[in-house]
């Protein structure tokens, strides 16, 4: 089978137990490109004595320090939260897993979940493009760090086994997450200039970006972008 285009993304991971079985179900259903985003343990000894012929993956994970960092490569960013945002959808695991796939051919899915204390916070909720929460009871919502890495590794695995066998459509390379980025940086610029943001921010490019991020550009749409705004957020008489 081919290389799955996922990246599970770890932030401030404490426990080192749940680096050590992360990895090993990650293994388990044939993911291997992980990043670790403010490692909050380096007791790897106890890690790796839980990860069971996975240790190959502890060996080299993807250490950075931002959750930009961790995606900025990645055409479509999943944050793992119960949290209903305005903007964003909220996708089952299954739903995350095939859509995934069919992204498979505009660039890598990153799907991001937070420290076993509080989860993502506020500004990683919105950083993610989309939104996805595993359906638990309401006795007990919270899911263990490493069984949630697990379930979507598990659906990943399942999309992919699933998917009829079909010569795939060659799709125009999707915009990364650093791409997007640029564009909503520019965004800002133009609106500033215009005057449209006369005083503080507060929603108004988050949102506009968050139709562009729907869109799924490609990289020469969001480079097309990229350029008209730049040049509408001269000011007047500049060359």
């Amino acid at each position: 089978m081919t290389p799955l285009p996922v990246r599970i993304v770890l932030l401030r991971p404490r426990n080192p137990e749940n680096l050590g079985a992360a990895a090993r179900a990650m293994k388990n259903f044939g993911l291997d490109d992980w990043a670790i985003a403010a490692l909050g343990t380096h007791d790897f000894g106890a890690a790796r004595r839980v990860a069971v012929h996975a240790e190959d993956l502890l060996d080299r994970p993807r250490l950075v320090a931002t959750l930009d960092e961790a995606v900025a490569d990645c055409a479509w960013v999943v944050g793992t939260s119960s949290r209903a945002v305005r903007g964003k959808r909220r996708l089952a695991p299954a739903a995350v897993a095939r859509e995934a796939l069919e992204r498979a051919g505009e660039g890598r899915t990153a799907i991001v979940f937070g420290d076993e204390r509080s989860g993502l916070t506020n500004e990683e909720i919105h950083r993610c493009h989309d939104l996805s929460a595993i359906p638990t009871g309401e006795a007990q919502p919270s899911v263990n760090l490493a069984q949630a890495v697990l379930l979507y590794c598990y659906e990943v695995r399942r999309a992919a086994l699933a998917a009829a066998p079909a010569r795939a459509t060659r799709l125009p390379q999707g915009a990364t997450d650093a791409d997007l980025e640029r564009v909503e940086d520019a965004l800002r610029d133009a609106l500033r200039t215009a005057g449209f943001l006369a005083g503080p921010e507060r929603h108004a490019v988050r949102d506009l970006a968050a139709a562009l991020r729907r869109a799924r550009l490609s990289r020469r749409e969001a480079s097309l972008w990229l350029a008209a705004l730049r040049t509408l957020g001269r000011p007047r008489g500049a060359r």
